[in-house]
């Protein structure tokens, strides 16, 4: 993991790595929201959906090249994905807000 690496985007990726979907869904704000593909996901029922369903259609690894930003401004991780999807490997960014050291928001792209 970078350095300056907050606490919860890595707990993030760790459960990714781990396929471990409570520890993901548990790394979000009650009311957090995930846009992945052209769609929005609200709340941490529909995370844990999106994450279960993209679980279930990928085989994946993720691999973070650099992480920037602050609290203030918001994190981008610029990701290295592995898998067995159209167009592996790609590098995606994954753009955070935390809020009260949980993810309030996640846009990936």
């Amino acid at each position: 993991m970078p350095s300056g690496t907050p606490d919860v985007i890595a707990r993030y990726f760790t459960s990714v790595s781990e396929g471990d979907d409570d520890a993901l869904v548990a790394t979000f704000a009650e009311d957090g929201v995930v846009a992945d593909e052209s769609r929005t996901y609200t709340g941490r029922d529909a995370i844990r959906g999106w994450r279960e369903q993209t679980r279930s259609a990928y085989q994946y690894t993720a691999e973070i090249l650099r992480i920037e930003g602050s609290e203030e401004t918001g994190y981008i991780a610029t990701v290295k994905l592995v898998g067995n999807f159209p167009g592996s490997p790609i590098e995606l960014d994954y753009r955070f807000v935390l809020r009260d050291g949980s993810i309030a928001r996640l846009d990936i792209n």
